[in-house]
């Protein structure tokens, strides 16, 4: 694998204002078959200024969401790479999907939204990975569980 920096991935505030994915330059530049032996392992740090007094989530602030969309439309790949544990692949979905935010249950998605983004981004990433010849079913089955997103044993049938 090509050496990637091991600490989060920073995305400048200049990055974000140009909507530049620049900094994703190292992860585009990889072969499908290092992409994912990455999987769950990437973490985005964003170096966004912000008032102290904000109490905004950065899922609510408008210029990390667009630049969010942009690398979402440019790199499918990346929720794929994005770690999950920690929050970073539900805090990229949540800039891409309308959702509500309390202290006490976290981030809630609209679940008509949420269905439709993680059957489709299954659909193209499933398409994506056999085209390498990759199975990124388990990865795929894991990324969606992380979301609330329960698979049914019949979702791949068919797709073969």
């Amino acid at each position: 694998m090509s050496p990637l920096p091991s600490a989060p991935l920073t995305i400048p505030a200049e990055a974000v204002r140009r909507r530049s994915l620049a900094p994703l330059a190292p992860l585009r530049d990889l072969a499908p078959s290092e992409l994912q032996a990455r999987s769950g392992t990437l973490e985005l740090a964003f170096d966004w200024p912000r008032d102290p007094e904000d109490p905004r989530e950065l899922s609510e602030i408008p210029e990390l969401r667009i630049w969010s969309l942009r690398a979402d439309a440019l790199c499918p790949w990346l929720p794929l790479l994005l770690e999950r544990s920690g929050g970073q692949l539900t805090r990229h979905v949540a800039m891409l999907l309308p959702h509500s935010f309390s202290r006490s249950e976290g981030i809630r998605f609209a679940p008509e939204a949420l269905e439709l983004w993680i059957t489709h981004r299954l659909f193209l990433l499933d398409g994506w990975g056999r085209s390498q010849g990759l199975s990124c079913r388990g990865n795929l089955e894991q990324m969606a569980a992380v979301l609330g997103f329960e698979l049914d044993g019949s979702f791949w049938d068919g797709l073969d």
